[in-house]
């Protein structure tokens, strides 16, 4: 470690190592030698003349007593419904001593097997021998609840906005934090359950009117803990920083490195530019140069800016605002490559041949100013015959080059069969008021095509030099689907009338020629969505997996530095492998690879999940002005407490209770995905074609409740007039030999 541990960092350390809590032990643990233990002891004895640590012979423990302060493992309650601790540490003869937890009305609800960090003072005549009082709890923070507060005469409740949360919190009067009748708000647990059993909550910010347009994307980033604020050590790190020169780097400058991108878009990470290549041994080859913004130049190892990307992992993007990686001096300006200024890039120049094969890279740090920045559709139009006065002067040197590559790079796709899969992507479309304007199908351009198979090459050209030159990096891993979801796939194409091959090494290639059979059929989006949902998540690891969905052996995320940081530890990598500097990959980085990757594998699905909650929201509120109308859709999914609908004019997803079908019992047949009725026989199933009521729309939930009517174009068949309630096992007996019926009739199209 290069620097002194704080306080803090030592104590963490002893509460989480209890057995390993002697001087040495920490110093190992920090990597302090030298000169630099002399700090350590004064540290170490400022920590015991404080009270946090207890120095015995040459340990900071006590082995015939507690110390003040110790690391405690809550064991249960007892049957007045005390809490009980018992120290993770006991040195002393027989038992160790039990601890009460005198809880306060603040704390947190704790549980057993719960580690906490206790102050303790020793009592005498009890059973216990300890009473402890909570500092906090180790390795989590206080439960949190993001809701609508509801006032009440004293204090008042919190009702969760997250629609799979139904429960209510309690707030007493002094925890309610000036909180409004009907204003969202972020409170966390405090305390023990109170009257009505409700957990107990505290007001910790208020955020406003819940319906008022923005608070949506607000909502979001506040339910899954995504750091939206930057410390002010961050901001003036970045404030400080001044553009790259050309010390130490090629000169691209007069190269036409163009950028393409989405014409909302943020930031701009990378450029690209082609021509037909002038080796004579290449005939009818290109060379394609890709070059991404230097952000390794600008964030180094360790400091607070690596810090704060490293612990945030990725940008979040909703429809109305970016939660960015990196402050905007560098996102949107310093490492963002602008059209007509100079910026800092890492550049690879790599070779195809006429079918598409790549045949040679390489990677270079230079100095780029690109002539033009540009978007997808502006560019397809160019294409398209219809050039604007910006795309026009590039149409022979820069625009058509770059398709010609790119049909070359067509033929190596169609050779390498990666998946192909067919979804549709929405997008939100906002007034400047914040309102939903619509929700549009985004195209799927020529021009996206383009810039994302430049992408891929330039990733795989990343991961091979890093392996060519025996570099730690971190591969982007995608991992072939398991068995069991393979099978689940296989019944539904089956029952489509499809085949997906078995008994043989699965390849992307199977499951394209599934989904190729599929297309222009009903069943087109219910295989797709089945082939997504078969496959495994992607995810990055310091070891290299492949990429199934990409049928490539080796894989790494090169091409976005200034949202992911994924791609920052690849450029580091790039960097100290080609000697470009002093601010490539450190010893810190390397030895925290595995640790990194499983963090920013969890940042990224933590970004997902709040943009899927952000559109749901945004799509409950488009459509809660058109409650009663009814819809097209296909059954999307199917549970025990009903089926989901996927509406056909927006994509939204919404939720068929079972209790709204009626009176009979529906029997759910996980294996089949499918809910058949007792009395009728009815059976829903994925993929189904349905008409349905809008019955309730909740933006500041986003769920959508819909009621059936008709069902492959028939009207749902209407049940007996008796109770509802579990069937006879006769009828349930007779529900699943239909099913069983229905499965084995199978119509395999040739």
């Amino acid at each position: 470690m290069s620097q002194m541990p704080s306080k803090d960092e030592i104590l963490q350390w002893i509460s989480d190592n209890p057995t390993q809590t002697s001087k040495r032990d920490i110093a190992r643990a920090f990597g302090i030698k030298g000169a630099a233990r002399i700090d350590l002891k004064r540290m170490l004895k400022e920590l015991a003349d404080e009270g946090h640590l207890q120095k015995r012979k040459k340990t900071y423990r006590d082995p015939d007593k507690l110390p003040p302060v110790a690391v405690l493992q809550v064991s249960g309650q007892t049957p007045d419904g005390d809490l009980m601790a018992r120290p993770m540490e006991w040195q002393g003869e027989g038992t160790p001593p039990q601890v009460l937890v005198v809880a306060r009305a603040s704390d947190p609800a704790l549980g057993e097997g719960d580690r906490i960090l206790g102050r303790l003072s020793a009592v005498v005549g009890e059973a216990h021998g300890y009473e402890a009082r909570l500092i906090r709890r180790i390795g989590t923070n206080p439960l949190k609840v993001l809701g609508v507060f509801r006032k009440r005469t004293e204090g008042g409740r919190i009702v969760p906005i997250d629609k799979g949360d139904g429960k209510e919190w309690e707030v007493l009067g002094d925890a309610a934090g000036g909180a409004k009748d009907g204003e969202l708000v972020e409170a966390e647990q405090a305390g023990p359950k109170g009257r009505m059993g409700l957990p107990r909550a505290r007001v910790v910010q208020r955020l406003g009117d819940p319906s008022a347009p923005r608070a949506v994307s607000l909502i979001a980033i506040h339910q899954h803990g995504i750091p939206d604020d930057f410390p002010d050590e961050v901001i003036a790190e970045a404030d400080g920083m001044k553009p790259a020169g050309l010390k130490g780097r090629d000169d691209l400058r007069d190269m036409p490195l163009i950028t393409i991108d989405p014409v909302d878009a943020r930031d701009h990470d990378d450029a690209c530019w082609a021509h037909a290549d002038d080796d004579p041994k290449n005939q009818g080859g290109h060379v394609i140069w890709v070059a991404i913004a230097d952000v390794a130049h600008y964030v180094t190892s360790g400091s607070a800016l690596d810090q704060e990307a490293r612990k945030r992992g990725n940008s979040s993007y909703f429809p109305d605002r970016v939660v960015p990686m990196l402050p905007d001096r560098l996102s949107g300006d310093l490492c963002s490559l602008h059209e007509g200024v100079p910026r800092a890039c890492i550049a690879v120049r790599m070779q195809i041949n006429a079918h598409g094969e790549k045949i040679g890279h390489r990677f270079l740090r230079g100095l780029m100013r690109s002539p033009a920045s540009l978007n997808y559709r502006e560019v397809q139009a160019a294409m398209d015959g219809a050039p604007n006065d910006k795309c026009a002067p590039l149409m022979d040197g820069v625009i058509r080059p770059l398709y010609a590559a790119h049909e070359a790079l067509k033929q190596a796709r169609k050779n390498r069969q990666p998946l192909d899969l067919d979804l549709p992507e929405r997008k939100v479309v906002l007034s400047d008021e914040g309102v939903v304007e619509s929700v549009n199908f985004t195209d799927r351009l020529e021009a996206h095509k383009l810039i994302e198979e430049f992408m891929v090459l330039a990733n795989v050209a990343a991961a091979e030099t890093l392996i060519a030159k025996k570099s730690p990096l971190l591969f982007r891993v995608h991992e072939e689907p398991p068995p069991e979801k393979l099978d689940s796939l296989r019944e539904v194409a089956e029952a489509a009338g499809l085949v997906l091959a078995k008994g043989q090494v699965l390849k992307t290639a199977h499951l394209n020629s599934l989904l190729h059979a599929a297309r222009d059929t009903d069943h087109a989006e219910q295989i797709n969505m089945s082939t997504l949902r078969a496959m495994t998540q992607a995810y990055y690891a310091p070891a290299n997996f492949g990429h199934f969905g990409l049928a490539l052996q080796a894989y790494a995320h090169f091409t976005s530095p200034i949202r992911r940081y994924a791609d920052l530890i690849v450029h580091r990598a790039l960097i100290s492998a080609h000697g470009w500097g002093d601010d490539g990959l450190s010893k810190d980085d390397m030895d925290r690879l595995e640790g990194t990757a499983a963090h920013i594998s969890d940042t990224e699905r933590r970004s997902m999940m709040a943009e899927r909650d952000t559109n749901d929201r945004y799509l409950a509120a488009f459509l809660s002005e058109r409650v009663g109308d009814e819809f097209t859709g296909r059954i999307s999914g199917v549970a025990k407490f009903g089926a989901f609908v996927r509406l056909d004019e927006t994509g939204a997803d919404g939720l068929i209770p079972v209790r709204s079908l009626g009176r009979e019992f529906f029997n759910f047949d996980r294996d089949a995905a499918t809910l058949t009725g007792s009395d009728t026989g009815a059976q829903i199933g994925l993929g189904q074609r349905v008409t349905v009521r809008l019955a309730e729309a909740a933006p500041v939930t986003g769920g959508l409740a819909l009621d059936l009517i008709s069902l492959d174009g028939k009207a749902m068949p209407k049940s007996g007039a008796g109770r509802r309630g579990r069937p006879a096992k006769r009828q349930l007996s007779k529900a699943r030999r239909k099913s069983d019926k229905a499965k084995r009739k199978v119509k395999r199209s040739r």
